[in-house]
This record gives structure tokens, C-alpha cells and sequence, in this order.
């Protein structure tokens, strides 16, 4: 018997995410059980339950792929690794709530489910486009081995794993690039807020195959949008005589009816004057006239009572107001009549006032990243400003994902990238945080790609005692955004960072201009040896990761908060929610404490199960504490 049967036996409640229940299933069988046969879903029941025809063989198009069923019990899957805090990567530990996850995305973002579920404000990613120069670094699997582990190698075919074999080994395989998105975008929705959208930037080699994976994972009617992005205004000799020059930013919404209206920045009011000092305020001359109408309310003479001129609507168009409205703006002073006016000219104005907007925002436009501010070479500058060496081929620039998130973002609102490359989108989000004061988080992840000998970025990351991985230029770049902060010193230095006026208006940075690092290690698990017996796993003796671990299992508060320290590598708190660990190291009276504050206060205790034994403390305190594997 291991330390988790012990826990259950003895009636504690376990928090196990390595074996955590299926709610769906748990609520199918409970409600629906015929649709459940010796653990296999009866699709025939289930057709039958929710009224669909079950005979009849309906003709309809979607995306298979091959893969695709290994791809989603990868979605599934539990991950097998668990969070340790890098204090030396991180900056203002204690304070800020911006994070950076070192490691296989797939892996960051089922850690990050149990508490930023439904919470995700925006996502932005950049994956990998799928071309010829394109080297896949995450270490997906799609073979006999790993259907064994998925439980789903009876399901497939010898023919099934030839055609894996084959569709997987081959460079710029499409089958292969799908099966890698899809348990992502699956995770991607999970984590999205009802309000919440993504942005995906792409090219045309996978454009089609990503819209109809979208449309399938977020729901067709939720599409929003497909922008196109300049990438470049050089020429070239290409072979069809055909100067490619953009890309695309596929947008999808969670729930399309929940969304705010995505924003273009703010309109230009500079026609907006007041000349003779209207007390309604700014105004500008607005065309009375509209092309939708009808001859019986829409046509008829506005007549100027200096000059006795009649004007109708032009030829074709209506007066966009009834005769009884254009009275009323005439005794309101809206319609001004003019005391002189050539022949052809009308003979009065009307007035738009800048109150009556009813947003000063503008429109996000499907073309409004073909500005040439939006190119390729831009964001290639700034690194080079930043002295970021050119390892990344096609970066994006601060301001291409600045306009995305101010686009649909508020204060407080959180923005992820799970392909965080150079560290656009946390750099974009301390700049926008710095334009309207807001609060903004960031959650980057980014795998740790090792750098090849002979290239700049390595000998950059050897020449700043970094480790040679991608992961550490995401990190540097954001630690020399920071130190534009003016508390820290004052202005950026030449070598240090670009100055953000030249790109979003000269504005400090906010107050969060840290970042929380976190590196991936694995799982403990339980094993057996040769005799059979159990074989208790080694911890990393980082008391203050054991307690994030928890804090990210258990989901109740925000990892990124800082827990308070109670008693040092024992005892933490956010809140009224305990989180201990070592819980051998110290006497029952600390727990007594403890049990009075969550009594008083409705709290939580939760005891890392890892680094904990049954005991006559932990026995006496069962019915208040919650163990957690």
C-alpha cells in the first residue's frame, strides 16, 4: 500500500491530479448510463439520447488528419511535470505577477488549467508555420509507444502506425503539424474567458488547415476575423513573377455573443472644432443625406430663410432625418443656415458634436496591419537596439502585438503566449501598461530550444552567462524592457533597451515590470524496485516550489500571487488558504494555530503529500485539511 492508499483508507480527502475523475464521464454515468458499455462509449445511445438520427448517413466536410486520435488523448493526458521556481532568472519575485514557464507548451498549459481555466483574456501566439526551414523542437510523440501510454493503442491498426510513421518522419508534414497544434488549441480554449479571444499569426502554408482546426476547436460562428500583416515592401525574383508580402492573423472568439467590440485605437477628433464657441461643444460639418430612404419621409426642400435657396437631397440619397427632426435641429441649433452661399452650394451646414459619439474608438479594420509600422524588419530593428542578436527569422514588432491587445483588453486582464519566442507579447504588455496605467499580466511560455554552437544567439547567450536556449533571450529581453523603469535608476541605456516613446508615446513603465520564472521538473512519482516494493520518489528540496506546485494543483488562488511566509520551508499562506509542506518539522501547536484561523475565517489547508507522513497531528486534523499529490 503507497502513501496516497494510506491517505484514502484513513479518510483524508486527496487532491490526485495524476488520477483525476472525468466529470463528464462521472455525469454520463450517473445520468445517461446506457450511452456507457464495459467502459466504451455506445455512439449509437448517445445519437439516440440527444435526439439525432442514428441510421441515416449524413455527407458533410471537416479536417482528418492523420494522428488525429493520438492528438487528442494527448489533450487528455495528465501532464507528468511539475513547476520549479527559478529565483535566479526571475526579477521583483516578491511583487510581481507576470510569469514566464520554461518547457514543452503542452506541459504549461495543462499546469496552468486548474486555476486560469476560463480566466485567459487574450492569447497571442506565433507557432511555427510549417515550411521547408521550419525544425519542430517539441518532442510530441506519435508512435505505438505512445498510443500504449494514451491507452489507445488497441484502437489502432498496424496500417494506423505505418501511416504515423510515415506522415510524421517526413519534413513539412501537415498531418504532422495538426497533430501538434490540436492538443494546444484544445488547451488554448479551456483557458480562454467567456469574453476572451485568440489571435494566431500564420502563413499560407498552413492558413487553410488552421482555419477549418479553428473553426472545428472554437465553433464556426465564433469566428471574428482573418487581418492580414505586411511583412515586407522589398522585391524579389520569384519564379511566378508574384511578390509575396503578408500574412495572416487569424482571431477567434470563445463565445462570440460575450465579446467586446474589438477596438482600432482611438478615432481622430482633430475635425472636431468650435469655431463660434457652441455651448454643445466641438463639432464638424456631417452630410445630412444617406443613400437608404424613402421619397415620402427622406425627400424634401430645406429652406434657407436668408437666401429663400431650397435644398433637396442629392440625386439618389434621402435626407437621413424625418421633416419633423430637421426642425428640431434647426431650433437647436444643429442645421446652421448660411446668410451667403454660392448658386450650387447648400445653403446650410449640419453639426455633428463630438458628445454624441457614442465611443471615441475606431474600428479594428481587417487591412489595419499593412501599415509598413507592422513589417518584419521593424521588430528586427528593435532587437537589434536591444542588442537581441538576429536569431529569430520573422520576429514580430512591439507594435503589431501592442495593437492586438489593446484591441481587446482591459486593466487586470491577463494575456497569454504560449509561443513565446523573443518576448513580443510580454514586452507589449509592461508598453501598454505603461500608455493607460492599467494592469495587464502576462503568462509566457517558451520550450527550452538549445541554440546550435556557431550561431550569434549562442555566443550572446555565453557572452551574458545565460544558458544557450531560446528561453533565455525571451527572458533577457524582458529584464532590459524593465530597466527603462525610472525607479530603478532612470533612463534606457544604450545596450540596455530601445526607448518604448519611439513605439507607444514616451510613457514610464507601470509598476509591474518583473516576472516570475519557472522551470519544469518532473513529477514525483511512485515506483517499484526489483523485490516489488515501493520506492518512495527524491524531492528537489525547494520548499517555496513544493508550495507553488500546490497552489497551481489545487486552483483556488493566483499563482502568480506571493504566498506569505508562516513558518520558513513549512508553512505559507495566501489569504485564508494554507499551503504546508515538511509538516514533520514542526509541533501541533503551529497546527492548532492554524486550525483557528480557518475556522474563524472559512479557510483551506492543503499538505503536500509528497513530503508529509500519517501521523496522530495529521489524523487528528483530518476533517480540516486536504492532501495533495
Amino acid at each position: 500500500m503507497n502513501d496516497k492508499q494510506r491517505f484514502i483508507q484513513q479518510g483524508f480527502s486527496v487532491l490526485d491530479t495524476e488520477n483525476k475523475e472525468n466529470k463528464l464521464i462521472d455525469f454520463i454515468k450517473e445520468h445517461y448510463p446506457q450511452v456507457l458499455k464495459d467502459g466504451e462509449l455506445n455512439l449509437a445511445e448517445l445519437k439516440s439520447v440527444l435526439g439525432l438520427p442514428i441510421d441515416e448517413k449524413v455527407n458533410g466536410y471537416g479536417l482528418n488528419f492523420v494522428g488525429r486520435g493520438v492528438a487528442r488523448a494527448k489533450y487528455a493526458q495528465e501532464t507528468q511535470k511539475e513547476l520549479l521556481l527559478n529565483r535566479t532568472l526571475s526579477k521583483d519575485i516578491d511583487t510581481t505577477q507576470n510569469m514566464v514557464l520554461k518547457g514543452d507548451n503542452l506541459d504549461s498549459l495543462k499546469l496552468l488549467k486548474p486555476h486560469y481555466s476560463g480566466k485567459i483574456k487574450c492569447i497571442y501566439i506565433d507557432p511555427p508555420y510549417n515550411t521547408s526551414s521550419d525544425e519542430f523542437v517539441y518532442p510530441d510523440k506519435f508512435d505505438r509507444e505512445e498510443a500504449e501510454v494514451l491507452g489507445i493503442a488497441d484502437n489502432l491498426s498496424e496500417e494506423d502506425f505505418d501511416r504515423m510513421e510515415f506522415s510524421f518522419k517526413t519534413k513539412k508534414s501537415h498531418n504532422g503539424w495538426l497533430a501538434f497544434m490540436y492538443p494546444r488549441l484544445l488547451l488554448a480554449r479551456d483557458l480562454l474567458a467567456k469574453d476572451g479571444v485568440i489571435f494566431i499569426s500564420i502563413d499560407d502554408n498552413e492558413q487553410a488547415n488552421l482555419k477549418l482546426l479553428c473553426d472545428e476547436i472554437f465553433g464556426e460562428e465564433n469566428f471574428v476575423a482573418d487581418f492580414i500583416r505586411k511583412t515586407k515592401s522589398t522585391t524579389n525574383d520569384a519564379k511566378t513573377g508574384v511578390n509575396y508580402q503578408h500574412e495572416f492573423l487569424l482571431c477567434y472568439a470563445k463565445n462570440i455573443e460575450k465579446i467586446d467590440r474589438l477596438k482600432g485605437g482611438l478615432k481622430d477628433t482633430t475635425k472636431y472644432t468650435n469655431p463660434d464657441n457652441d455651448p454643445n461643444g466641438r463639432w464638424a460639418v456631417t452630410d445630412p443625406s444617406a443613400k437608404s430612404g424613402n421619397f415620402q419621409n427622406g425627400y424634401f426642400p430645406v429652406i434657407n430663410p436668408y437666401t429663400g435657396k431650397e435644398d433637396y437631397p442629392p440625386k439618389g440619397m434621402f435626407w437621413r432625418f424625418s421633416k419633423n427632426t430637421i426642425q428640431k435641429h434647426i431650433d437647436e441649433g444643429r442645421i446652421c443656415f448660411k446668410k451667403e452661399h454660392k448658386p450650387d452650394e447648400r445653403g446650410f451646414i449640419y453639426k455633428r458634436y463630438l458628445k454624441d459619439l457614442k465611443t471615441l474608438d475606431s474600428t479594428l479594420d481587417s487591412l489595419n496591419f499593412t501599415d509598413n509600422k507592422y513589417m518584419n524588419q521593424v521588430a528586427t530593428k528593435e532587437l537589434k537596439e536591444m542588442e537581441l542578436v538576429e536569431y529569430f527569422s520573422y520576429p514580430k514588432g512591439v507594435k503589431f502585438v501592442y495593437d492586438i491587445i489593446s484591441s481587446c483588453t482591459q486593466d487586470n486582464d491577463i494575456i497569454l503566449d504560449f509561443f513565446a519566442g523573443s518576448g513580443t507579447t510580454g514586452h507589449a504588455v509592461m508598453a501598454l501598461n505603461a500608455e493607460d496605467g492599467g494592469n495587464r499580466k502576462f503568462i509566457l511560455c517558451q520550450i527550452d530550444e538549445p541554440i546550435a554552437e556557431g550561431k550569434p544567439a549562442y555566443q550572446f547567450c555565453i557572452d551574458n552567462d545565460l544558458p544557450p536556449v531560446i528561453s533565455s533571450i525571451t527572458i533577457e529581453r524582458l529584464r532590459r524592457v524593465s530597466s527603462l523603469n525610472p525607479s530603478e535608476g532612470g533612463t534606457s541605456n544604450k545596450g540596455k533597451a530601445p526607448s518604448l516613446s519611439e513605439r507607444v508615446g514616451g510613457e514610464e513603465l507601470g509598476e509591474d515590470y518583473g516576472f516570475k520564472v519557472f522551470d519544469h521538473t518532473n513529477a514525483p512519482k511512485l515506483t517499484q524496485d526489483k523485490n516489488g516494493q515501493i520506492v518512495l520518489p527524491t524531492l528537489h528540496n525547494d520548499a517555496l516550489s513544493r508550495i507553488y506546485t500546490m497552489i497551481f494543483k489545487v486552483g483556488l488562488d493566483e499563482p502568480s500571487q506571493v504566498p506569505q511566509e508562516v513558518l520558513k520551508d513549512c508553512i505559507y499562506k495566501i489569504g485564508h488558504y494554507y499551503y504546508i509542506t515538511n509538516s514533520q518539522r514542526f509541533s501541533e501547536d503551529y497546527f492548532a494555530n492554524v486550525i483557528k484561523d480557518i475556522s474563524k475565517n472559512n479557510g483551506k489547508i492543503f499538505v503536500d503529500g509528497w513530503t508529509t507522513s500519517l501521523n496522530a497531528t495529521l489524523q487528528y486534523y483530518k476533517e480540516e485539511i486536504q492532501i495533495v499529490f
